[in-house]
């Protein structure tokens, strides 16, 4: 097993990271080459006098910033000094050589024997060579022509001079050795600077060292800040070698989250460890700017990872069958950035699979489009592993936007406030912290609060072009009209409400919600909310904002308060306009006031209006002049004590109420003067009409003055019904038995609510009932309320049927008079129950719940139960279990074997025993170790606790612990570490 903590940071376990040593008389940079103990990625030989201060020094500058670990000598030797023993190390300890044969190389017996060395390397151990002929010709270095044949000649003469028959064949056998050597390096592929520009060839030449020896890119020397687990989870997946096909790893996020730094991160890593390797950025910004552009990566991807050919090719099917070769034979790693289409996929990758063991890493801002591409329709489909990327932690972004605005750790002193505001705003997107930070290195704080004021007014930065290429790539315009409307009004709405809503609008949210989560333009949360990231946010509303810069009116949608509160004040609201948003609370203090009153008539002409938001807004005048095509309508704080009767509300399938100041909600209309006055409006009987005869959504929390619900056959549609915290509810009509359509039932804390109708048990859709904090438990009890005939006429009425182990009569005496009614009334349909804070004891349960036979999810939490309910275990379908903090519960037995997740925790945990049966499935047990004291309980069935240093150690091992042993061997002393508990089957 791969234990990626111990792994070294930016490696692998494997890796045998050599330290590099630096040769006093020598200069080495960048990183610590990694491949077989070498310690240089390159040696350069060169001849000092010619090029030690041109030529040489600008290279050797270059690979140094391409962080190429270079060594270079910085001592000139005489001419018939033998080559030092540091130099012949060097040279050994490199990965490849540079080889600058200039006039005078060849008059240095050192840069000779340099040379000899060098190519004796190339033939024992795959040494890289490259010649550099540097205003020099091949043709004389290999015939020891012009300057070489010169400086050969004084060589010569040098020896035949020699009087020591010893020294004689020496320099024989040396200048033997030196012809050879010229005429081989001769002979290799080598580049020639005649008629370059010399920064292009030695840009040319870094990028040949960063294609042949896969040096990690200069980024890679830097930590990239929040993402360890990330390159961890990756060095895992890179080292994992039990697939028999080729891994694909597909890194996803929105744009500038970081998924390119990171692909390429790795790359640099660990592209040395395979036989062949590419990475191919920018696929989508290429294969857009340019006709030929896809052409061109295929011929570099071709080229990264098979030989090369002088024939230029203008025929992708010719690249792609020579890529899908290529990949066949070799064990490769690639890396595809950003991409966009299948037709990239499939032209870059092939559709006949790859060698084991190759990995491929494809980074894209779409979701589904990996495993529609040809490669997984073949019969051998390669194992897929994905990667999303999310943004970085608030510490995390407080590091990366302090090493570019302050080139430090921590903020300056007095740029605290101003700071926190900017890691607010980029909400962890490490482009937007890296731009920002950037373009306020060495600014004043004033500079600072003037550009955080400005940041929600710019349409053209470079953050928002980066993440509007993924609105640019939805096809559809419903899907961008979609984006749009979710942009400005549905961001933290509930996904089921906002998709009623929508799709009353005309909007085809079944394919564009799906598209957009793709995309990574949305996301659920785990409340089911709709969630954007802010700039993605801002992003939408940009996109709005370009109908109409200066004239607000002229836009489809108006979220932004400042605005709409003027658009409304001027009457400007015209047809064009579908939603507006205003909510009084969130404008400036000095515009509140009687005099900014507003009047319904300024809404008369926005005849196509169908979401509008009017929170905590005072209007004056007759309520038909309301739009008459509103579909969803919110009017939190709303001052009357009842809804106009001229509202037009036909068309209406969401309405939000809450905080308002209604006194009741019974039909709304059945005051018979108000009911007459209806009726000369439209000359219609509104009830058999049925005014809310599309509402879907109603809501009426925290409306404190409300203390009644009927007439629900005003709105058979009713699909959900959330009433929270209506602390003045006395009861609900009987009446909603007529919303046969209801799924959802909310009267959470609703505490003074008397009666539950007993006819809620007949509805048949009803999936969600959450009664939190409703007293059920109330001390007292009622035998007076439910007697047992009542209870018979339930059961046969097919409600839930109540069987006890006692006599009828001591079971109900023993129930509270609420939660009597309560058990006798709920749907047969629910899926998820919701008791939380209702004070109910054990004996408050009943002793079989089996009816419920479609129950999931069970929420008992802050309830003073002693064990868990006997009902409980007659809950045949039942997944979830919620005991959280029950601080007197002292054993949980026995739960249903469908149990799949149980949140199980409390302080002070007076939890004594848990007992599973041996014979269920598995299950999350989400439960706080935080004031747990070893031996205090025992977990008996599937699980074992037990103090960690009572653990042997190769159970530690075999689980990956390493890191755990040092505490085991220490005893466990360190009380925060001897919480940590070994789960063993």
């Amino acid at each position: 097993m791969v234990v990626l903590s111990d792994l070294p940071e930016g490696s692998s376990s494997t890796d045998d990271y050599s330290s590099s040593a630096h040769v006093p008389t020598s200069s080495t940079h960048g990183h610590n080459s990694s491949a077989h103990n070498h310690r240089y990625d390159v040696f350069l030989s060169f001849r000092g006098v010619d090029t030690r201060h041109s030529f040489t020094d600008h290279l050797h500058k270059a690979l140094i910033y391409a962080n190429i670990n270079t060594f270079l000598d910085d001592e000139e030797i005489e001419t018939g000094e033998d080559l030092k023993p540091e130099l012949e190390s060097a040279i050994k300890a490199s990965r490849a050589s540079i080889i600058i044969l200039s006039k005078n190389y060849a008059s240095s017996t050192w840069c000779l024997d340099e040379l000899v060395l060098i190519l004796e390397q190339r033939m024992t151990s795959n040494h890289i060579v490259i010649p550099i002929f540097y205003h020099v010709e091949p043709t004389h270095v290999r015939k020891q022509q012009s300057s070489f044949g010169d400086a050969m000649a004084k060589h010569k003469k040098t020896m035949e001079e020699e009087t020591n028959a010893n020294k004689r064949s020496q320099w024989a056998q040396k200048m033997d050795q030196w012809n050879k050597a010229l005429i081989e390096v001769a002979n290799l592929k080598g580049k020639d600077v005649n008629g370059r520009l010399e920064t292009e060839f030695i840009e040319e030449i870094v990028k040949d060292i960063h294609r042949r020896l896969h040096v990690p890119s200069r980024s890679v020397r830097q930590q990239l800040i929040g993402m360890d687990y990330e390159i961890k989870f990756i060095t895992s997946w890179l080292k994992d070698g039990s697939s028999h096909t080729a891994d694909i790893l597909t890194i996803y996020g929105i744009g500038g989250i970081g998924k390119t730094t990171l692909a390429k991160h790795v790359y640099g890593l660990y592209a040395h460890k395979f036989h062949k390797s590419s990475c191919i950025e920018d696929v989508s910004r290429v294969c857009d700017g340019k006709f030929n552009g896809l052409l061109d990566l295929q011929e570099k991807l071709s080229s990264d990872i098979s030989k090369t050919s002088s024939v230029k090719v203008h025929d992708a099917s010719v690249y792609t069958s020579k890529i899908e070769n290529a990949v066949a034979r070799k064990r490769v790693f690639l890396v595809l950035d950003d991409i966009s289409t299948l037709d990239q996929l499939d032209t870059l990758l092939g559709s006949k699979g790859f060698h084991p063991g190759s990995k491929i890493i494809i980074t894209t801002k779409e979701r589904r489009l990996i495993e529609r591409c040809a490669l997984f329709k073949t019969d051998i489909k390669p194992k897929h592993t994905e990667l999303l990327l999310q943004g970085l932690h608030e510490t995390e972004s407080w590091k990366l936007l302090c090493l570019h605005a302050f080139k430090c750790k921590y903020p300056k002193t007095g740029y605290e406030g101003v700071f926190y505001k900017l890691v607010k705003y980029c909400q962890g997107h490490p482009l937007a912290l890296v731009v920002l930070g950037k373009s306020l290195y060495d600014r004043d704080v004033t500079y600072w609060e003037g550009c955080i004021e400005g940041l929600k007014k710019e349409t053209d930065s470079h953050v928002n072009n980066v993440l509007r290429m993924s609105f640019n790539s939805l096809q559809s315009k419903n899907d961008k009209d979609l984006f749009k409307y979710i942009a400005c009004f549905f961001v933290g709405i509930d996904r089921d409400v906002a998709e009623t809503i929508l799709h009353a609008c005309n909007i085809n949210i079944r394919s564009g919600i799906p598209n957009l989560l793709d995309r990574f333009l949305l996301s659920i949360g785990w409340k089911n909310e709709l969630k954007m990231h802010q700039l993605v946010q801002e992003m939408g509303r940009f996109e709005v904002r370009q109908e109409s810069l200066d004239k607000p009116w002229k836009r489809s949608l108006l979220w932004c308060h400042e605005e709409s509160f003027r658009v409304l004040k001027q009457k400007k609201g015209k047809g064009n306009l579908v939603g507006l948003a205003l909510d009084m609370r969130m404008l400036e203090k000095e515009m509140l006031g009687a005099s900014y009153k507003l009047k319904t008539d300024a809404l008369s002409k926005m005849d196509n209006l169908m979401l509008l938001q009017l929170n905590y807004v005072h209007m004056n005048g007759s309520y038909e002049n309301f739009p008459p095509e509103l579909r969803g309508l919110c009017m939190h704080g709303f001052h009357l004590k009842s809804i106009p009767s001229e509202l037009p509300m036909e068309n209406l399938v969401a309405l939000d109420m809450s905080y308002s100041n209604i006194e009741s909600f019974i039909g709304c209309y059945s005051n018979p003067q108000r009911l007459e006055k209806r009726k000369k409006l439209d000359g219609l009987c509104l009830k058999n009409k049925r005014l809310l005869g599309s509402l879907k959504v109603l809501n009426l929390s925290f409306c404190k003055q409300l203390c009644s619900l009927g007439d629900f056959d005003q709105f058979p549609a009713l699909e959900r019904l959330i009433v929270r915290n209506c602390t003045g509810l006395l009861e609900v009509s009987e009446s909603i038995e007529q919303c046969v359509e209801l799924a959802l039932i909310d009267l959470s804390y609703c505490k003074q609510l008397k009666n539950l109708p007993r006819i809620i048990g007949m509805l048949k859709k009803v999936k969600t009932m959450l009664l939190n904090g409703c007293n059920l438990g109330e001390s007292q009890t009622d035998n007076t309320n439910l007697n047992m005939d009542s209870l018979d006429m339930c059961n046969a009425n097919k409600n839930i049927s109540i069987r006890t182990r006692t006599s009828s009569s001591a079971f109900v005496g023993a129930i509270p008079s609420r939660l009597k009614l309560f058990s006798v009334s709920l749907p047969r349909s629910l899926v998820r129950l919701s008791l939380v804070n209702n004070n109910l004891s054990t004996e408050s349960f009943p002793m079989d719940f089996s009816s419920l036979s479609m129950l999931k999810e069970l929420y008992l939490d802050s309830n003073p139960i002693h064990s868990m309910p006997n009902c409980v275990r007659t809950l045949p379908k039942l997944e979830k279990l919620g005991i959280r903090d029950c601080n007197k519960l002292k054993s949980v037995e026995h739960p249903p074997h469908t149990l799949k997740t149980m949140m199980l925790y409390s302080y002070p945990d007076s939890l004594e025993k848990v007992v599973f049966d041996p014979k269920m499935s598995p299950l999350q047990l989400f439960h706080s170790l935080k004031h747990y004291t070893p031996g205090s309980y025992e977990i008996e069935g599937m699980v074992k606790i037990q103090p960690m240093v009572g653990v042997e150690e190769k159970v530690l091992r075999s689980l990956g612990w390493i890191n755990l042993l040092h505490n085991k061997r220490n005893g466990g002393n360190n009380p925060r570490e001897s919480r940590m508990q070994v789960l063993s089957g």
